[in-house]
């Protein structure tokens, strides 16, 4: 819109027009009114409103030097209270505390935000002096009670963990004492450290400032290591503690406890700094956590600084290369809108230009001031660009990504010489890895293309090598892939007959790259027939040729992930399996430049790639129009596909995709867990992965990463559920945290057998213990797995049927069954279902309510035909139900008289009676369970003993059943 039409909108704009008023709008008036507002709102239980206006009104008493200054910051401090914002109650407390000594609300409210806190000896503190000043104050007299008793027990718990603390601590930090020792002692103290009692004293005894003296003359990586674990347990428990530690000890000593080649010190170190981010910002490990925005507010000072040190640490020339990646890593998982959303902020600091010179960086060329990095580091980069472009969400922001990068490649191709000319390569390839839509506008630039085309040919082998890559690169889309067949291909036949393998096995990924543009259309071959499988044995001789680098691997490796495409290759290649070891031990080195040839090279012999289904309709229209129409190759059957799951599962691939799960990249989650998901489909290969650890991955790749991952990740997870032991696939604490996975599978956009794999898992876990049970409550899957007792799907019925028969054993869900709700009245209703597992699992889930609720007893007679659900029980064709509905007709006598009565006002009395006559040996226990129920009836006094003649005996409808019974003996 253009500013002189916006102008004219305003002018124009009805003058009498009310406007609805929100609290930003409202005006400010002074400090006392938006005090009372705030109080009204308070009243009104707004507490986010109340806390709005407090908060103007502590501004304008700040900048006034108000003298009821105080007051404001007690009264935020209740709404806080009431919003559970415990930490930030506690601070406003203590600045009326500051202004306003011993003032007894302030004292208080502080005694309530200490407490859920577990600052008990501070709370105590507090609740003594209310009282000291005023024992008539009563409110504080339950807290001084009940803080009383929790301080005295924490005394003695603490006199004994102190003891354990002063030992460790003695033994620890002795450079001197024997080295096993001091190993074990700091050991025990991470071991202590989870515990809130020993962290507590480590952190009043200043165990950071001590830990942080250590470093200096400590070169046990092994204790330094778990030196690093204590402080990141500490800072776990506490804000309070996290600030006091970051204050005494400063946020780049961090970034130098990371400096490290240790993989086991880099990522404990790293694990700390993203513990200390989430203490700020109120980010947790679970799928769907979001930053507390106040607290982010709160801290934003402590959380720019981490990150702006983290962002200058990344071309820092001093540090190891594995530092760089785990400090990238960590700007990875920051950057982003649902995280602390600090992609923009990255790029006002000019961060772009730093991940560009990683990015550029070549660990075979070494110049003055060359940087070191791993295998892994320009991957790990690229992924961080890609993160950061995707948070630039319009048009502006995108448009400062692209001009950066710009005046980075710029200023390297101003400068001819060949170090600027190499990295400027180097880095065009990143690109092409990360945020692809850049790196193709960066390709497609006049004159980009013809150098590095020249480069290729030029008889230095860095040149070649460089180029090579980045062509393999460039050929990522169809258009690009078909002028590089056209201008490249000479080029690169030419370097595959290089002397240097290093630029062979570059060159022939090309070929295979181009050779495979055809994609999953078997009519389409670029190449002569046969080039592909051509190409595919000399990747395999680079892939398992003995002595061969893990560079030379890795190539060969991605150049096999282009040619599976073709299923003559697909075929060959999982027969070889000298080939598929040679995978595996190239992604058992969890170097992440070789996730995408070896997962994608999985993929593509698993099937677990997407594709677009193509109706028939269409297809018969285009071969009408003289359309191209795609065909699939006949080696891609069913049967051939489910041949190579079993014998990849065989060959232990699982191992490969535990190694290298371990990423950032939520491309390549998605496909670890598209392979895991085509693995897990064969039943014969579930037991295998357990083993192998695939379910101890899965589960953190069911909650990040892109949808399709999650998806997948989590069908994976329902399928181990339903076939291995809950107890074997998800031992320990893994059982509670696959629980949300699975139930997230209950989606209404999900397939009926993703929903129906979900649900038989459930069941099953479900069986497994209160735990288990509570934490499906806890997540609110109840809910969602009733939503499937109506529909209308037999299998999805009564899988979800199946899963309340199992919940019923819990205590909590019980409850919910007797709440102002009609789940008591659906099962009954149920349990005239034809299907007979169906029937089975609702009526036994009632005879569970019945005889843990009367409540539930009741409810059964709610529904207007609750005589007919009982006539059906009783007389139900199968044994199984009819043996259930007995059990649950007796648990109504046995729980309430006034039940009981109601049901013998009905013929129920015959209908037991009639039953116990039957002679029918599949219905023995219904049989002995009407007997109990009669006599029950009897010792209650609801009917008295007599005999009744032979023909009331048996009830017209047992005559009618076993007439039936005698029909279908005939006929059969």
């Amino acid at each position: 819109m253009l500013l002189s039409e916006f102008q004219h909108m305003a002018v124009n704009f009805p003058k009498n027009l009310k406007m609805v008023e929100s609290v930003e709008d409202k005006p400010i008036e002074d400090a006392n009114k938006l005090k009372e507002k705030g109080n009204d709102a308070f009243r009104r239980s707004e507490w986010e409103n109340a806390i709005t206006f407090y908060t103007k009104a502590i501004k304008l008493g700040e900048a006034e030097n108000h003298k009821d200054l105080s007051v404001f910051y007690k009264n935020r401090a209740a709404a806080y209270l009431k919003t559970e914002a415990f930490e930030r109650a506690e601070t406003d407390c203590a600045k009326a505390l500051a202004i306003q000594p011993n003032d007894q609300k302030a004292l208080f409210r502080r005694v309530q935000a200490l407490e859920p806190l577990e600052r008990y000896e501070e709370a105590y503190k507090d609740a003594r002096t209310i009282w000291n000043n005023d024992p008539s104050f009563k409110p504080i007299q339950p807290y001084l009670e009940r803080l009383h008793k929790i301080v005295q027990d924490r005394v003695a718990i603490n006199a004994q963990t102190s003891t354990k603390v002063k030992k460790m601590f003695e033994i620890a930090f002795d450079v001197g004492a024997e080295k096993e020792k001091r190993e074990s002692a700091m050991s025990n103290m991470v071991v202590l450290a989870r515990d809130k009692a020993g962290a507590e004293i480590m952190f009043n005894e200043g165990v950071a400032t001590r830990i942080q003296k250590l470093f200096k003359v400590e070169k046990n990586d092994e204790i330094l290591t778990n030196a690093i674990r204590v402080i990141d347990d500490i800072c776990c428990k506490s804000l309070h503690y996290t600030k006091k530690i970051i204050n005494d000890i400063g946020v780049p000593w961090f970034l130098q406890i990371l400096d490290s080649k240790n993989p086991d010190r880099v990522m404990a170190a790293q694990h700390c700094l993203q513990v200390i981010l989430n203490s700020f910002s109120g980010l947790t490990n679970k799928e769907d956590s979001k930053p507390d925005q106040q607290l982010v507010e709160d801290n934003k000072n402590e959380i720019e600084t981490i990150l702006t040190c983290l962002l200058y640490a990344t071309t820092d020339r001093t540090i190891s290369g594995e530092a760089r990646d785990a400090v990238v890593e960590l700007l990875i998982r920051n950057v982003h809108y649902k995280t602390l959303n600090w992609a923009e902020r990255l790029v006002e600091l000019k961060g772009l230009h730093r991940l560009m010179d990683i990015c550029s960086e070549l660990e075979e060329y070494k110049y003055e001031s060359a940087m070191p990095i791993t295998p892994s580091s320009r991957t790990i980069a690229s992924v961080c660009l890609a993160r950061v472009y995707e948070n630039m969400y319009y048009d502006a922001a995108r448009h400062n990504f692209a001009a950066q990068i710009d005046d980075f490649i710029n200023d390297k191709l101003l400068n001819p010489d060949f170090e600027s000319k190499v990295r400027v390569v180097v880095a065009i390839t990143s690109l092409l890895l990360g945020p692809l839509d850049v790196g193709n506008t960066i390709f497609a630039r006049d004159g980009i293309m013809q150098m590095i085309l020249a480069m290729a040919t030029d008889e230095d082998l860095l040149q070649q090598r460089v180029a090579c890559e980045c062509l393999i690169a460039a050929a990522s889309k169809k258009d690009k892939a078909k002028a590089l067949v056209t201008s490249g291909v000479d080029v690169l036949k030419k370097l595959y007959h290089s002397k240097d393998e290093g630029i062979r096995v570059r060159a022939l990924v090309g070929l295979c790259k181009l050779g495979s543009s055809g994609g999953l259309d078997a009519s389409i071959r670029p190449f002569a027939e046969g080039s592909t499988t051509k190409l595919a044995e000399a990747c395999r001789r680079f892939l398992i040729k003995p002595g061969k680098d893990k560079d030379i691997r890795k190539f060969a490796a991605e150049g096999l992930s282009f040619l599976t495409l073709d299923a003559d290759v697909k075929e060959k290649l999982v027969e070889d399996k000298l080939a598929i070891q040679a995978l595996i031990e190239l992604a058992k080195t969890g170097d992440q430049s070789v996730i995408y040839g070896v997962v994608t090279t999985l993929v593509n012999l698993v099937n677990a790639y997407e594709k677009q289904e193509i109706l028939p309709e269409l297809m018969e229209l285009a071969k009408f129009a003289k359309h191209h129409v795609p065909e699939e190759h006949e080696l891609d059957d069913p049967d051939f596909i489910m041949k190579r799951i079993i014998a990849l599962a065989e060959e232990g691939i699982t191992v490969a995709l535990v190694a290298l799960s371990n990423t950032e990249s939520d491309n390549a989650r998605e496909m670890i867990a598209r392979v895991f998901n085509a693995l897990c489909s064969e039943a014969s290969v579930r037991g295998k992965i357990v083993q192998q650890g695939g379910a101890r991955v899965l589960i953190p790749l069911a909650l990040k990463g892109t949808e399709k991952g999650k998806r997948n990740a989590g069908q994976a997870l329902s399928r181990l559920g339903i076939t291995i032991n809950p107890e074997q696939a998800f031992p320990g604490q893994r059982s509670l945290e696959v629980v949300r996975p699975l139930l997230n599978q209950l989606h209404a956009d999900y397939s009926a057998l993703e929903n129906f794999e979900a649900l038989l898992a459930l069941c099953n876990l479900a069986q497994m213990n209160d735990s288990v049970r509570n934490r499906i409550m806890k997540e609110k899957g109840m809910s969602r797995v009733e939503m499937f007792l109506m529909e209308d799907h037999l299998l999805l019925t009564r899988a979800a049927a199946q899963v309340i028969c199992n919940m019923v054993l819990s205590d909590e869900y019980v409850k919910y069954h007797e709440g102002d709700n009609d789940r008591v009245k659906f099962l009954a209703l149920l349990c005239e279902e034809e299907d007979e597992e169906t029937a089975i699992a609702c009526s036994g889930a009632l005879a569970i309510l019945t005889a843990e609720s009367v409540k539930c007893c009741e409810k059964i007679l709610e529904p207007k035909d609750w005589l007919q659900v009982l006539h059906t029980l009783i007389a139900n064709p199968s044994p199984e139900v009819q043996f259930r509905g007995i059990v649950i007709i007796h648990n109504m006598i046995k729980q309430s008289k006034k039940v009981a009565e109601k049901l013998f006002d009905t013929d129920i009395l015959q209908l037991l009676m009639g039953l116990t006559q039957l002679n029918d040996e599949t219905r023995a226990k219904a049989i002995e369970e009407a007997k109990k129920c009669l006599k029950t009836a009897e010792d209650m006094k609801l009917i008295e003993e007599k005999k009744l003649d032979g023909n009331d005996m048996m009830p017209d409808v047992f005559n009618k059943q076993q007439q039936e019974e005698e029909i279908d003996e005939e006929n059969d």
